[in-house]
C-alpha cells in the first residue's frame, strides 16, 4: 500500500497526474493545489511514501515544502517537477534530500519509473532498519498477510520485508523447501501491492510444454499454426496489470529460460501470428525449492535470468527452524480440518513427538498430520496414537531422561517403515517421482525400483 502526495498549483496537470496514477494501480493518493495545505496535511497525518512536488507555486515554493516534508518525515522520497530547466535549483533540491528532479512536460511512464526507483530505495533503507530493530516488526497491511499463520520473529521480519518489496514492481524470488508456503507468500505480496485489484496468475513452470511455451505465454491468433482455430490470450495478456507467479522456476529448460528473459528485459512480446509488439504490464514473482546458484554452476540455469528475477530475494525457513509455530499452526489446521470435528484437547506427549519430528514436508506436511489425527480422534482428545505411524516411529528414536517417549507402540520391520514413508512422500508430492526422490534424497532410479517392488507403477 503506497501512500502518495501530489502538489501542483496547475489543477489540470494535477488531476491528469492523479488520474494516470490511479489507472496504474496506486490507490492512496492525496492531491493538493495549495502547498500550504499540503504542508499541513504532512504534519497532521501518517507519513507518505512518495511526494511529487511542483517547484514554482504561489505562497510556498517547492524547496520550502520539500524542507518541511523531510523534517517531518525523513523517509518520504520527494520528486520535484518544474517547468524551468535550472541546474542550480536542481542541485539545491538534491542537497535538501530530494530523490530526483524532472522537467515539464514529463511523460507519465517516465514519472512511474522514477517513482518505482524511489520506492525501491526507500524499501532497501527500511529493510536495513528492520535488521537493527529489536522485537516484532509491525505490518502496516496485516490483512494482506492474514493467510500466513506465524508467531515466529524471523518470519515476521520476512513478512515485513515482503510488504516493503510489494510497494514497488521489483521482481521477487522466493526460495525455500517444499511446503514452506512460497505460493502463500507470493499471493500476499500481490495483495499488499498496488496491483491487488488485478489478476494473480500462478504457473507451474515444470508443467509447461516446451513446444507450446510461446503460445501459452504470449497467446496466438487464429491460424497462427496448425490447430490454432481461434484467438487465444496468453498468460501475459490475461494477467495484464496483475502479478504472474512463476512456481518451480528452476525446472524451466534453458531454451524456455531465454524466451522468458527476453520478455523481462525488453518489456514486450509478440503474440504468435502477429508482428505487432505488445507491452508487458505484469509484476513477476518466482519461486523454487532448488539451489539456483548450484544450477548456474552446472550450466542448467541462466545467470542473466537469475539476476533478472532476483530483484528481491526472500527465503522461507523450514518448519524445524521455527518450531515455535507448531502449536499455532496445529490450532489453525484443527479449525480447518476436513472432518470439521471439535477438538477439546491434545495430549502433552503429542507436542513432544511433533517437536522432535523433522517435518521434511514442512507446513504442508504438518497440515496433513493434523487432519489425519483429527479424523481418527473424532472429536475426542488427540493422543499420540492418532498420529501417523511414521511420525510415531520418529519419536521412538528420541529419549527423554533415558526413557522412550513412546511406550505402547508395537515394533515393526524397518522395511515396512521405509515402504510406508516412501509411499507417503510419493502421495504428498502428487505422485511426482522427481520431487519425491529429491525430498527423500535418493536417486530417481532407486525410487523407481522401490515403487515397482511395492506394486506402484
Amino acid at each position: 500500500m503506497t501512500r502518495m502526495l501530489l502538489v501542483d498549483d496547475e489543477k489540470d496537470f494535477l488531476q491528469s497526474l492523479e488520474r494516470g496514477l490511479l489507472l496504474r494501480g496506486f490507490r492512496h493518493i492525496h492531491a493538493e493545489s495549495d502547498p500550504r495545505k499540503a504542508a499541513a496535511y504532512v504534519q497532521q497525518n501518517e507519513p507518505v511514501d512518495v511526494a511529487l512536488i511542483d517547484m514554482n507555486m504561489p505562497g510556498m515554493n517547492g524547496l520550502e515544502l520539500l524542507k518541511i516534508i523531510k523534517s517531518t518525515s525523513p523517509t518520504t522520497e520527494c520528486i520535484l517537477v518544474t517547468a524551468l530547466d535550472d541546474v542550480r535549483t536542481a542541485v539545491a533540491s538534491l542537497k535538501q534530500g530530494a530523490f530526483d528532479y524532472r522537467i515539464k512536460p514529463v511523460l507519465l511512464d517516465d514519472l512511474l519509473r522514477v517513482i518505482q526507483n524511489a520506492l525501491e530505495r526507500k524499501n532497501l533503507l527500511e529493510i536495513q532498519r528492520i535488521g537493527k530493530r529489536k522485537g516484532m516488526p509491525r505490518l502496516e497491511n496485516s490483512e494482506a498477510f492474514s493467510d500466513i499463520v506465524t508467531r515466529s520473529e524471523s518470519m515476521y521480519r520476512i513478512l515485513k520485508e515482503a510488504e516493503l518489496h510489494a510497494r514497488s514492481d521489483v521482481p521477487v524470488l522466493i526460495t525455500g523447501e517444499t511446503g514452506t508456503g512460497k505460493e502463500l507468500l507470493a499471493r500476499a505480496i500481490h495483495r499488499a501491492s498496488n496491483r491487488a485489484n488485478r489478476t494473480f496468475t500462478a504457473i507451474n513452470m515444470s508443467a509447461l510444454s516446451p513446444t507450446l511455451f510461446e503460445s501459452e505465454f504470449y497467446g496466438h491468433t487464429k491460424g497462427a499454426f496448425t490447430g490454432a482455430g481461434q484467438d487465444r490470450k496468453g498468460y501475459l495478456e490475461e494477467t495484464s496489470g496483475g502479478t504472474l507467479f512463476l512456481d518451480e522456476i528452476g525446472s524451466l529448460p534453458l531454451d524456455m529460460q531465454g524466451k522468458l528473459l527476453r520478455v523481462m528485459q525488453e518489456g514486450e512480446y509478440f503474440k504468435l501470428g502477429t508482428s505487432r509488439a505488445k507491452t508487458v504490464d505484469v509484476r513477476f514473482v518466482a519461486a523454487t525449492n532448488v539451489d539456483l546458484e548450484a544450477l548456474q554452476q552446472e550450466g542448467s540455469f541462466r545467470r542473466d535470468l537469475f539476476y533478472r528475477i532476483c530483484g528481491a530475494w526472500l527465503t522461507l525457513p523450514p518448519l524445524r527452524e521455527k518450531s515455535e509455530d507448531i502449536e499455532i499452526l496445529t490450532a489453525h489446521f484443527l479449525k480447518t480440518s476436513a472432518g470439521g470435528h471439535s477438538i477439546t484437547d491434545i495430549e502433552d506427549e503429542v507436542w513432544d513427538v511433533l517437536h522432535r519430528y523433522p517435518f521434511p514436508g514442512n507446513i504442508r506436511e504438518l497440515k496433513s498430520i493434523v487432519h489425519h489425527a483429527s479424523n481418527l480422534a473424532q472429536g475426542r482428545t488427540i493422543t499420540v496414537h492418532h498420529l501417523p505411524r511414521y511420525v510415531i516411529e520418529a519419536g521412538i528414536s528420541r529419549t527423554n531422561a533415558g526413557r522412550p517417549l513412546i511406550h505402547d507402540t508395537s515394533i515393526v520391520p524397518l522395511a515396512h517403515v521405509e515402504r510406508e514413508h516412501i509411499l507417503r512422500v510419493y502421495r504428498f508430492t502428487g505422485e511426482n517421482k522427481i520431487q519425491t526422490a529429491r525430498l527423500l534424497e535418493i536417486g530417481l532410479n532407486t525410487l523407481r525400483r522401490k515403487l515397482q517392488s511395492y506394486g506402484v507403477a
